[in-house]
């Protein structure tokens, strides 16, 4: 039985949050004195959850989402900010970006590179998980990808943009990503479909992120005011456009589609995956698709799953 949800939440500087649709508050950071400003958000992959996390990479967790550990928590201070979160598809560790590329790994995330002892051209701004290597992005201002045991798919990198990059999103095959820029224009690559942007509109505020749809045929778009626009069949839910914010928002995650039941058409055996986890219960889109799982007889594998309607 197929549990399909539509909602997604976005995050403030101060920590305040704001959900709309089914996506459920857990609590937020918005009434407390931070040392840092938060920089970005990441959702569980349940969708009862969330962490923030600062720009000192302090780490905020709500919900059923764990805590593994902080940058202040481990007295380390990174050499440039933290921009950005990653957490991994099973819920039991996260990664924290820092603007050089440098990556810290907490929990159960894998270190599998990053582009901190680089230099770049431009100022990495914010990354993505790729689900079914797994593997994951970063992305840099300019739109330079780099990609650790996940697909390169292109980038905009050397190509002339109107407005930097501010983040990006990958499709739930793992076969695609987008990339967003301050003003709405979106760069699709694989097989991420291009389902309209506002980068020929005049917005109030700049856009600071993006989210896909659990389907893959969809994203929103988050502007620094709350304001969401919706393409594909993201469907909107609601924003904070006219609303004046107490602090800017600065990210936005989404509720995934969950099924309790379902039928595993085929058992794809693999190298175990680095994303390993002792959790029984996965995720995916509402039609189905190619995931990682653990398996408590074959540990760690791939698996085609079909979503009955």
């Amino acid at each position: 039985m197929p549990i399909s949800r539509h909602g997604y939440r976005f995050v403030a500087s101060d920590g305040g949050v704001f959900d709309e649709g089914d996506a459920a508050f857990f609590g937020s950071t918005g009434a407390i004195k931070l040392n840092k400003p938060v920089v970005g958000q990441a959702a569980t992959s349940t969708g009862l959850g969330y962490w923030n996390i600062a720009a000192d990479g302090g780490m905020f967790s709500f919900g059923d989402a764990g805590f593994f550990n902080s940058l202040p928590g481990l007295h380390v201070t990174p050499n440039k900010p933290v921009v950005g979160l990653l957490a991994t598809p099973f819920d039991d560790g996260y990664a924290a970006i820092g603007s050089d590329g440098g990556l810290f790994a907490f929990g159960a995330f894998p270190f599998l590179g990053s582009t901190g002892g680089i230099k770049l051209n431009a100022p990495v701004v914010g990354g993505a998980i790729n689900v079914a290597n797994p593997g994951y992005y970063e992305v840099a201002s300019d739109g330079g990808i780099f990609a650790f045991q996940a697909p390169f798919l292109g980038s905009m990198g050397g190509q002339h943009l109107n407005k930097p990059i501010v983040g990006m999103a990958t499709t739930p095959d793992g076969g695609g990503y987008w990339l967003v820029a301050s003003d709405g224009g979106i760069f699709s690559f694989g097989d991420a479909q291009f389902f309209g942007s506002t980068g020929g509109l005049t917005l109030n505020k700049p856009i600071v992120g993006m989210g896909a749809s659990p389907s893959g045929f969809g994203y929103w778009l988050v502007g620094s005011d709350g304001g969401i626009f919706s393409f594909g069949d993201a469907k909107y839910q609601g924003s904070t456009g006219n609303i004046t914010l107490t602090q800017p928002v600065v990210g936005i995650s989404t509720m995934p589609a969950t099924a309790t039941s379902s039928a595993i058409i085929a058992n794809i055996p693999g190298s175990p995956p680095p994303f390993a986890s002792t959790t029984p219960a996965f995720t995916f889109a509402d039609d189905g698709g190619f995931f990682p799982y653990h398996c408590s007889i074959h540990d760690n594998m791939f698996g085609v799953i079909q979503v009955s309607t």
